[in-house]
């Protein structure tokens, strides 16, 4: 794990020591096991390492192969070793020993910039062609690891964080309006449509599941797809696609434990960090070594106001979870003192730029926080998992078999679904009639649509709208998207995948790489290529991770059908001693200049009115309480780094 950086000067003038000496200094706020660079006339390189894997302890990055006039510097753990020793005819000898950035150096010497297709698990990388007198780098599909860069006319600069860029003498401070407009507009959890920007008018990022290429005649990228051809699997039995999963579970999740430290995983009372925990716990427990858990758990005084079929506090699951599988030490993480209003300072430097997850930030950053002092290195999760391994929502199937008329396998599965949700045929009958042929409706209620908090003079001239409808993107709240709609999202629209920001930065600050074994291509490539039946099957939802797990998961968690988790439902009142000051400074944002520029003044009044007076639990999952918090974080960002207007 690594941050990496560089700078070449495409007038072929050698680049400034002062230059390659701020953008490293910058990156020293992070823990380091050990600090390189390399210059060559114009280009300079650089790795402000942290050694996770046996394999990186003593590696020199950046790294100059003389024999094939190549270097690397690099931010990676590849997954698929082995796969690719074969391919590339490593020999036995060199294998245990090798770094991942001397793999991948082997695999662009191979396949060139075809080579990231070839590569499975989280990286963003950096070589220099010293005979073709380019600069080739990747990131991987899904993001997890970040990487930004500056185009000047005469240099290109890239680092895995923003500021080192920033601290560049000829890098402007200059604010991204059209990335503000997307951030307001949009109400789903991501910033922008433009895979490129950032909030930094003069820094951008690399995409996810892109290649890019810098010469002296011009830059350009290429997008690498995994997904476009991804045959259905036909097997003959349930037996042989449950077999089928755990091979390739297990072994993602293997790939995923190799470190010299500790091994952690988040876990909640759920299927999927749950399948994670079980399946890396059986692993270890084969090196005689034990996984330790983090979960969240709301605070001492809570009072549940949720409904019946939510858990706030999960601990009766989870607490079976661990005594049934074993081999793991169980934390439980409240927090106390901590909310989602005091930690988003701290958050904005971790991030260098506004977020919109803030009901959940406070307990984010503070498992990170408690597996460091756990001595972790790895710290896994589930969280590709709703679209993965436990994908699947019966009644969007049903509505399916409705569709196309399947009315002998609608009337089976209804029957079943009856007997194991508890619920009339009628009743299910009328929603999936309902689903297939009424307006869609959204939790605001039926076609109402939430209001633009955007200026409209200010929409207009950052033609927010129309980019948006460009990606069909629903910006009236109006029209929620069915499972299968969401999960062909995920997999098709690169903005989605927003997860390498954060375990990017809290990875470099905490010494530890979240690690996501559902999110593993191998893993997402089964998943998709199996039949709609493997995952609604005898009225049982997401029955393939339900099946495969019988044995490793307890049947409480396992064929648990009644009952989801909601983290973060004491948020509001974890609020209580700061809810003034959060209510004032809300009340604030209409007297900031740089702010209030971008906002329909009237529609935040309207917001501030529904929320001012008594602090209600509910309201942590409001939508107006949401609007403002993420005003007020946008605010504070702004305030916090004096950004400049773009010079016309």
């Amino acid at each position: 794990m690594s941050a990496i950086a560089g700078i070449i000067n495409l007038n072929n003038e050698p680049v400034p020591m002062m230059h390659s000496n701020s953008i490293m200094e910058s990156l020293q706020k992070y823990p380091a096991d050990d600090i390189q660079t390399w210059n060559d006339r114009n280009i300079f390189l650089g790795c402000h390492s942290q050694w996770i894997t046996p394999e990186q302890v003593g590696e020199k990055l950046p790294y100059y192969d003389p024999d094939r006039k190549l270097c690397i510097t690099a931010d990676a753990i590849i997954d698929n070793r082995e796969e690719l020793f074969n391919a590339l005819g490593v020999s036995k000898a060199l294998r245990t020993n090798m770094p991942d950035s001397k793999l991948i150096l082997l695999a662009y010497h191979n396949w060139g910039e075809d080579s990231p297709r070839y590569l499975i698990g989280d990286f963003a990388f950096m070589i220099w062609d010293e005979r073709e007198q380019k600069l080739f780098g990747a990131r991987d599909f899904s993001g997890a690891r970040t990487l930004y860069y500056f185009q000047g006319h005469n240099s290109f600069s890239f680092c895995t964080t923003i500021k080192p860029l920033l601290a560049l003498p000829y890098v402007e401070r200059e604010i991204n309006e059209d990335w503000v407009a997307d951030y307001l507009a949009i109400p789903d959890m991501f910033n922008s449509v433009d895979l490129f920007s950032t909030i930094y008018n003069q820094v951008n990022q690399i995409p996810p599941s892109h290649t890019i290429t810098v010469t002296k005649l011009k830059l350009s990228f290429k997008k690498y797809d995994h997904f476009s051809s991804i045959k259905k699997l036909r097997l003959n039995s349930n037996e042989e696609y449950e077999e089928a999963f755990r091979e390739v579970f297990k072994e993602a999740v293997d790939a995923r434990l190799r470190t010299t430290k500790e091994i952690g995983a988040h876990l909640s009372g759920g299927l999927d960090s749950g399948a994670v925990a079980g399946f890396a716990a059986s692993s270890l427990r084969d090196k005689k070594k034990t996984i330790k858990t983090f979960s969240y758990v709301p605070i001492k005084e809570f009072k549940d106001w949720t409904p019946k079929t939510k858990i706030p506090d999960e601990r009766p699951f989870i607490k079976n979870t661990v005594e049934y599988v074993g081999n793991i030490r169980d934390h439980y993480c409240s927090f106390e003192g901590h909310n989602s209003y005091t930690v988003v300072d701290d958050w904005l430097d971790t991030l260098e730029m506004p977020y919109k997850f803030f009901e959940n930030s406070y307990w984010m950053s503070g498992i990170y926080r408690e597996a460091a002092k756990q001595d972790i290195s790895i710290l896994l999760n589930g969280a590709r998992g709703n679209y993965t391994i436990s994908w699947g929502y019966a009644l969007d199937y049903y509505t399916k078999l409705l569709k196309q008329f399947k009315w002998i396998s609608l009337v089976k599965e209804m029957n079943a679904y009856r007997h194991v949700k508890g619920t009339g045929n009628r009743k299910t009958l009328a929603i999936i009639r309902k689903k297939a042929f009424a307006k869609p409706v959204n939790n605001l209620g039926e076609f109402k649509s939430i209001p633009s908090i955007i200026d409209s003079e200010f929409a207009d001239k950052t033609n927010v709208y129309n980019r948006l409808r460009e990606h069909s993107i629903d910006f009236t709240g109006t029209n929620l998207p069915n499972t299968y709609e969401a999960r062909t999202n995920q997999f098709t629209k690169l903005y989605y995948w927003g997860n390498g920001t954060s375990a990017t930065k809290l990875s470099l600050r905490y010494s530890l790489w979240n690690r996501d074994p559902t999110n593993d291509l191998r893993v997402i490539k089964f998943c998709l290529s199996l039949p709609d039946s493997q995952y609604i099957q005898n009225g049982m939802d997401r029955s393939i991770v339900r099946r495969a797990t019988k044995g490793i998961l307890p049947d409480k968690v396992r064929l648990n059908f009644k009952y989801r988790g909601l983290q973060g439902a004491d948020g509001t009142q974890r609020l209580g001693s700061h809810w003034n000051e959060l209510i004032n400074e809300f009340k604030g944002l209409l007297k900031n200049s740089s702010v209030v520029q971008y906002l329909d003044e009237n529609v935040i009044k309207d917001s501030l009115n529904k929320i001012n007076g008594e602090l209600k639990p509910e309201l942590i999952f409001n939508h107006d309480f949401k609007m403002l918090m993420r005003l007020l974080i946008l605010n504070r960002f702004l305030i916090k780094n004096s950004l400049k207007e773009v010079r016309k």
